[in-house]
Parts: structure tokens; C-alpha cells; sequence
């Protein structure tokens, strides 16, 4: 037989668990999970499909290959195909098939910076063979339960046997996905992912392997909770509207009508100015109706949707998931837009929710739903006889920016451990800035221009920050960006430094080079190489005149509406994926740097750790602040905290 070194594979499952909802490690471990056809490829030979669900089963040899870090697996989205061949060959909830010898396709698409599906892929990349239009109403038909009727003999799942046209057809939608597969994989090879990248997957992999535990009992108090809180609201809103359904803007909206007030939303943002405009019958009205508004219950929700059977929620984090910067994107719960808390007594508030005492929880908090949003954090726990080691780094991007374009006296304040927004500001308005001594009103302008204004941001981009809510007027904010700009020249050259070599590279389709930042034009893309040797991909980049008459960038990628489409950039905008690209390559390195201990999350410049308390912090700090040979005059700096559930220190 033949020597197996390749193995493409694409299975089609059936479980009753929502798998968009739940991820596939509880998806997988349903009990009545199955494997319903196996498509393999040996070293990108014949597609071969296995009918398990008719009883063939899958062959010797190749469970063998499955099974054997010496043979690579190839899959798009290889995590699906790798969990769920584990639970099909017995393993159990938190035995996984190690990731050492798997590689994922949808990796390799985002590397390149195509779209994160395999129809997507085939369509940008034009592949002859494209994946089956029809794979979603056959994957609807016999991959998810189905509602029992007279017609269909009121069963409540589709076999083979009860559509064989059909089931031929899904089979030969399991074979095309390998195709496809197949035919990417050959046609990305002039541009392979570095192996170091491959490792870095691996550790990822191992992270949504461990998952991170929840506390069932909290999670489950806190949304009980939260429907009795929700109910009184609703119950007190009624009663003082009259309204049949007091969440309905459109109703709220006529009956704050009649009572003189008028507004086209009710967002927060909006409820918050009328709160000081309205009698207080209204104002306790709109008070209310933010309460249930809020939408902090659907992360417990999410929590108990993708907890496995050992309480561990896994699966939470897409490796190059945000494709421009290569940074991790959140997946079921998200851990990277959760509330900051800012409760001192976090540990009584949440024994207060798990006795699900709400007497004592409105007598001391007032407002539950906010309560238990400011709780969310708390309800991942580390496992028994363990704590959380929690270690970040400190204004990573600030560092970046300053370190790349060479600003001296941002670098001088980082060797010297101060205080960045300070140090702006005293920078800014020629002044001494301390926080909490002189002339500390100042540090809140020189934080707020350092959000704004690090990638090119004006006017527009403080008052996103919130310039105006802060106490600024109209009239301070273009003198902050004239002086952050002028307090930073060599960021401000940093930017029009890379927007010039990128256009030179487009325009000669030559490697061109510039703060440490190479840039390069082949094969229809820009390849900007980082000092790490990752590279960011920019598909088909052209030169064009803009709406302003200027020279601009433009490339396909996902855009906002998360569609593909043509992208207008500029200097400045390819500096902040630079900067967010490099900053990724060191939470990167810190992870390798601890990956002998059980890492159970990370959020952008954070790392959670699961270890006793005979672990030393410090050490866990200085692991993580090493810094790379790629950048050795970077200044990194880690602070780290312990805790017996998750927060913000």
C-alpha cells in the first residue's frame, strides 16, 4: 500500500446540539453525536468516501494515519474535523487527538488574508472545482434534528434511508469539500505558512483543548437571578406605563410621546442625556427599561452553552482570526468584550448571587442587571486547589509604535516605568504631569489624544473616544491633535514613511523597506513582512486617485459589513495593523515562553494561567516580558495579579 504522508480529510456529523451556539467540543460530545461520512485524500490522490452511516467504516490504515503524529492531517477548520474524530474514536471530554500533526486550510486562508470559509476561498481564488451550492439545505437536512409532522411520519431526524437521492448527493458533497480542499492546498503552495507558525497553532490548539471552568452553580444563580429581576422591572414598567409590552421601542418611543419627550432611539447612550431632561415618573421609566435592556445574561447564557460535562468552556478562540493583524478573534462566550469590573466587593456580591438572594442584592447594589454584568468575569474558576495567574503587559502598543518609529523620549519614559498618558502630556504642553499631583488635569487630555491620535486620528476619532464626555469642548480638540503630532513627529513619519514604501513597492514591484518593515509586491499581493518574519497579505493592492483627489491604497479583503470587497487605506491605517500585528507576535512569544504551564484563556495583551500557588508570579511576569531576538530594544513590561476567580485587577 502506499505510504500515507498526507492525509486531506471532510466529515459531515449529526449531533442535536446547536453547534453554532455550543462549539464542537460540546457539539462532539453529545450523546447522540455520530460521524455520518468520512471524505479522505492520501497525498492529494482519489477522494475516497466513507458511508459510516450505512455501516462502512473507516479503514485501518487510515485510523492508524489519523492517530500518527508522523502523518499530517489536513482540514479546513481542522479543529471540527479533529474533536470529532476524537469523540468517534472514544476518547473522552478533554482527551483530544493531539494538534501536533494537523494542519488547518482556513489557517492558511487567513495567513493570505482570504475569507474564513472554503466557498469564500474557491470563489476569490477562482479554483476549478468549487464547493457544492447545495451543502446547506443537505447539512440542514440530515445533520440537525428535524421537526416531526404527519408527512414525515413525526420523527424527529432525516437518515439516509429516508432520502437516498439526496443522501447521494451529500455524499457527493463530502467528496467535493476535499476536492477543494485539495486543490487550495495546491494552489497556496508558492506561498507555504512558515513552520513556526504551524507551532504557534499548535499551542492554540492546546489552550481550546484545556478550556477554562466555569462555576455552574453562579452562572445558573445569576441567570435565575436575572429572569426575577428582569420580571419585577417589567412588572413596576407596566404598571407605570400601561404599556402591553414596555421593551418595545416603538411603543416606549409614544408613550415618552405623550409625555413631551421625543427621540428617534433609546440606545444608552441617548437614555443617559434624557435622564437630566425628563420629570422623574420618566426618569424612573427610562431607568427601568435600560435595566432590562441590558444584554450582560446572554454571556452566562453563552457559558452554559459551551460548557463540556466537566464544566470547561472550550473552543473560545480563533487562531489569525482577525485576518489584517493576525490577532486571535473571541468565539461563544468572547472573552475579549467583556465588562471591566469595577466592584471592590466581588467576592460577598457574588455569594449574594449564588444564594440568589435579591432582597440583599437591591438593598446593597440597586442595580442587579449592572451587578451582575460587573459579575461576569467571576464566574470563570479556576479547577480545584488551583488559583488564576493573570499577567499583562503594560500599553503594549504604545510601546510598539514608539519602539518602530523610533520616538526617544517614549522610550526613555517606558525604560524609566512612567506614566505614558503623563509623560504625553508633559510632552504636549511643555509642563511637568504627575497623576494626582501637579498639574494632573492634564493627564486625562494627554490619555485621551494617546487613544486617538496613535494612528493617524483627528477630531473625529476623540470624539469617538468620548473627547466631549470628558469635559473637552469643540474648541480643545484640533489643538490636541496639533500637539500630540507635534510632541510625536517620528510616529507621525512613521506613518507616511510606510504609506510611501507601499505604494513604491506597488508601483515597481520591488522589496522595499522602512522602519524595520519590509514591504513587497508578487504574485498579485502585498506581503508586509514584520520583524517577527510573519507576514501580513494584502490581496490584488492597487494605486488609485480617491474622492479627495490624492493618491490612495486599495486591496480585497473582508470588509466591514464582513463581505468581500475593495478596502481604501493609508499610511497610517497600515501602521495600526502593523503596530496590532506586532503586539499579537509578543503575547505570541509570551505564550511559548509559559507554555510549560496550563494557559487556560489570553485576551490581547492578557494571559490566563491555572497553576498552585507554590508558582511564583514574578517569574510568570519576567517570562512573559522577555523580549524577542527580532526586537531586542523593545522595552516590555508584564504586571500580574492572583485571584480565585477571574477579574480585573
Amino acid at each position: 500500500m502506499e505510504v500515507i504522508k498526507t492525509l486531506s480529510v471532510d466529515i459531515e456529523t449529526f449531533s442535536s446540539t446547536n453547534l453554532s451556539k455550543s462549539g464542537v467540543y460540546k457539539y462532539a460530545s453529545s450523546p447522540d453525536f455520530e460521524v455520518l461520512l468520512f471524505a479522505y485524500s492520501i497525498n492529494h490522490g482519489a477522494v475516497k468516501v466513507v458511508d459510516l452511516a450505512s455501516g462502512e467504516k473507516i479503514p485501518t490504515e487510515i485510523i492508524e494515519a489519523i492517530k500518527s503524529d508522523e502523518v499530517i492531517k489536513w482540514a479546513f477548520n481542522a479543529n471540527f474535523e479533529r474533536i470529532c474524530l476524537s469523540h468517534h474514536l472514544g476518547m473522552k471530554v478533554g482527551e483530544y487527538l493531539s494538534p501536533a500533526s494537523w494542519r488547518c486550510s482556513m489557517v492558511w486562508s487567513a495567513y493570505m488574508g482570504l475569507p474564513l470559509s472554503l466557498e469564500g476561498v474557491g470563489a476569490v481564488l477562482g479554483l476549478d472545482k468549487q464547493k457544492l451550492g447545495a451543502g446547506k439545505d443537505l447539512i440542514r437536512y440530515f445533520c440537525i434534528p428535524c421537526t416531526p409532522t404527519k408527512t414525515n411520519g413525526n420523527r424527529k431526524r432525516n437518515h439516509y434511508y429516508h432520502d437516498k437521492e439526496k443522501w447521494e448527493l451529500f455524499k457527493k458533497y463530502n467528496r467535493r469539500d476535499v476536492e477543494v480542499e485539495v486543490r487550495l492546498q495546491e494552489k497556496l503552495k508558492n506561498h507555504p505558512v512558515p513552520d513556526f507558525l504551524w507551532e504557534e497553532y499548535k499551542l492554540d490548539q492546546i489552550i481550546n483543548d484545556r478550556g477554562i471552568k466555569i462555576d455552574r452553580d453562579f452562572v445558573t444563580s445569576a441567570i435565575k437571578v436575572n429572569d426575577i429581576s428582569r420580571k419585577e422591572c417589567m412588572n413596576e414598567l407596566s404598571r407605570l406605563t400601561n404599556l402591553e409590552n414596555p421593551n418595545s421601542v416603538m411603543q416606549m418611543r409614544s408613550w415618552l410621546k405623550e409625555h413631551g419627550i421625543e427621540t428617534e432611539s433609546l440606545d444608552k447612550k441617548v437614555v443617559n442625556e434624557l435622564l437630566d431632561k425628563v420629570d422623574e415618573k420618566a426618569r424612573k421609566v427610562l431607568l427601568l427599561r435600560q435595566k432590562i435592556s441590558r444584554s450582560s445574561i446572554k454571556k452566562y447564557e453563552a457559558m452554559i452553552n459551551a460548557s463540556c460535562t466537566d464544566d470547561r468552556c472550550r473552543g473560545m478562540f480563533q487562531f489569525l482570526g482577525a485576518n489584517r493583524t493576525g490577532r486571535w478573534s473571541g468565539r461563544l462566550v468572547q472573552l475579549q468584550n467583556l465588562k471591566r469590573n469595577s466592584m471592590t466587593d466581588l467576592k460577598e456580591a457574588r455569594e449574594l448571587v449564588k444564594m440568589q438572594n435579591l432582597e440583599a442584592l437591591d438593598l446593597l447594589y440597586e442595580d442587579i442587571p449592572n451587578t451582575l454584568s460587573e459579575l461576569i468575569r467571576t464566574a470563570f474558576i479556576p479547577k480545584k486547589d488551583t488559583l488564576f495567574f493573570v499577567a499583562d503587559f503594560s500599553a503594549i502598543e504604545a510601546r510598539v509604535i514608539a519602539y518602530l518609529a523610533g520616538e526617544e523620549w517614549r522610550n526613555q519614559s517606558f525604560r524609566e516605568g512612567k506614566d505614558i498618558y503623563c509623560m504625553s502630556a508633559s510632552q504636549m504642553f511643555n509642563v511637568p504631569v504627575e497623576k494626582h499631583g501637579v498639574n494632573g488635569e492634564l493627564r486625562q487630555k494627554g490619555k485621551v489624544a494617546e487613544l486617538a491620535c496613535g494612528y493617524g486620528g483627528s477630531v473625529g476619532a476623540l470624539k469617538a473616544m468620548g473627547a466631549l464626555d470628558m469635559g473637552l469642548t469643540e474648541e480643545d480638540l484640533k489643538p490636541l491633535v496639533d500637539s500630540w503630532r507635534k510632541a510625536n513627529p517620528n510616529i507621525v513619519n512613521l506613518w507616511w514613511n510606510v504609506d510611501r514604501e507601499i505604494k513604491r513597492a506597488i508601483k515597481t514591484k520591488k522589496e522595499t523597506e522602512t522602519n524595520g518593515i519590509k514591504f513587497l509586491y508578487k504574485g498579485k499581493a502585498l506581503f508586509i513582512e514584520l520583524p517577527s518574519k510573519r507576514t501580513l497579505t494584502y490581496i490584488k493592492p492597487e494605486i488609485e486617485i480617491n474622492a479627495y483627489g490624492s493618491e490612495s491604497i486599495t486591496y480585497q479583503g473582508i470588509g466591514a459589513n464582513k463581505k468581500w470587497e475593495k478596502i481604501e487605506s493609508y499610511g497610517p491605517k497600515f501602521v495600526e495593523n502593523i503596530v496590532q500585528a506586532i503586539s499579537r507576535d509578543l503575547l505570541m512569544e509570551g505564550i511559548r515562553n509559559l507554555a510549560d504551564l496550563d494557559i487556560v484563556a489570553h485576551v490581547h495583551d492578557e494571559i490566563i494561567l491555572e497553576a498552585k500557588d507554590n508558582i511564583s508570579l514574578d517569574e510568570i511576569c519576567k517570562k512573559m516580558s522577555k523580549v524577542p531576538d527580532w526586537c531586542k530594544d523593545l522595552y516590555l513590561n508584564a504586571d500580574g495579579y492572583i485571584c480565585e476567580f477571574y477579574k480585573k485587577d
